[in-house]
């Protein structure tokens, strides 16, 4: 078993102090134009220099790409300062910044785009309360969308990121090119399962070349994937491992599953004997780290997840309690917090976006 306080040397030579990451969590604690608060600072200031990473809350590539109200962005330039800010708060005590890369498509709306109409692979409507009918990108948009993945990329090498993770999950836009309920297309961009594929296959080999042509060192990139959908037609489990193939294959440093517990068993009949986490991991086969994650409340638990991978992520617990690395690793995992009380929030930095996040994710440690 892999002990928890073990370093990890990726292939691009970064290495990580241990196998705790903090996992990407949206905090909405950006200003209206994408610009890091200082709020944002010292919400991430409080949880970092114990874990051996800090992947940041979603920041989009484009305005176009906006998700919500309060979101980084790393659309331009002139976010490259308070970015720098951002991984300079992160990068203490040699815990490592990424930065997670992301356009929401059409999980979003025009009234957090100021009246534009959301894009996608296709104009289909997502399968949630008021979702707006998205305008189908054209060939020529969806290449300027990995150009701008290619910008945000170059942006976070200047702002001094030890690397990107590119958010292939959650219903966002690389997502839905990949999902058969979202992209109906039947060009070169959709139809076959391989077209589907051919949008993240290109993103990636575009951001992993602006890394590799820039010379820096130890500068990493990630991918990170939701294993399922419930809608209908939607990612099976099958779709899935046809993709973990092929993103094993490149020259990425790391995959980064999302699931809201590591526990979780497939939806498919044919795939019940084990977790999701496991049968990802065993398909991967050792060719690439994986990053496990799912409602890690302990010790014992962040250890069960090793089994199935070579990181764990902790999101929900490190709101609660920063201090959640240090005290794991040092064996005094009985003076972890576990329920955010109202009176604890502004010293834990826990504002309205964040809140709204655990009342949904795990209101039973709200007190």
């Amino acid at each position: 078993m892999i002990a928890l306080d073990t370093a990890l040397t990726f292939r691009r030579g970064l290495t990580l102090k241990n196998r705790v990451v903090m996992a990407p969590m949206t905090t909405r604690m950006s200003f209206y134009d994408g610009v890091v608060t200082q709020d944002e600072l010292k919400y991430y200031s409080l949880r970092t220099g114990e874990v051996g990473a800090v992947i940041t809350a979603a920041a989009n590539v484009q305005e176009g790409g906006k998700g919500w109200e309060g979101e980084l962005s790393v659309s331009s330039d002139e976010f490259i300062p308070s970015l720098s800010r951002l991984a300079s708060t992160i990068k203490r005590n040699g815990t490592k910044a990424i930065l997670q890369l992301f356009h929401a498509g059409r999980m979003t709306d025009s009234k957090i785009l100021r009246g534009v109409q959301p894009v996608s692979s296709s104009a289909i409507a997502a399968e949630r309360p008021n979702a707006e009918i998205p305008r189908a990108l054209t060939e020529d948009e969806i290449f300027g969308v990995i150009e701008d993945f290619k910008k945000a990329t170059q942006r976070a090498i200047q702002a001094g990121f030890d690397g990107v993770e590119i958010h292939g999950a959650n219903t966002y836009l690389i997502q839905q090119f990949f999902s058969p309920h979202s992209n109906r297309r039947e060009d070169q961009w959709g139809g076959s399962l391989e077209k589907r594929f051919n949008f993240i296959n290109q993103l990636v080999d575009a951001v992993i070349a602006v890394v590799d042509n820039s010379k820096i060192k130890d500068f990493i990139v990630g991918y990170r994937f939701s294993p399922e959908e419930y809608e209908e037609p939607g990612i099976k489990i099958t779709d899935t491992f046809y993709l973990i193939d092929k993103l094993a294959d490149k020259r990425l440093d790391y995959l980064h599953i999302s699931l809201g517990d590591f526990k979780k068993v497939s939806a498919s009949e044919d795939f019940k004997e084990k977790s999701i986490l496991q049968y990802v991991h065993e398909k991967i086969n050792g060719r690439i780290p994986l990053i496990g994650v799912g409602d890690i409340r302990t010790k014992q638990d962040a250890e069960d997840t090793l089994t199935n991978a070579e990181l764990v992520a902790v999101g929900r617990s490190l709101i609660i309690d920063p201090h959640w690395t240090s005290k794991v690793l040092e064996g005094k995992e009985d003076l972890i917090r576990r329920v955010l009380a109202d009176q604890d929030r502004e010293e834990l930095v826990v504002e309205n976006g964040i809140l709204e996040f655990l009342k949904l994710m795990m209101p039973d440690r709200l007190r």
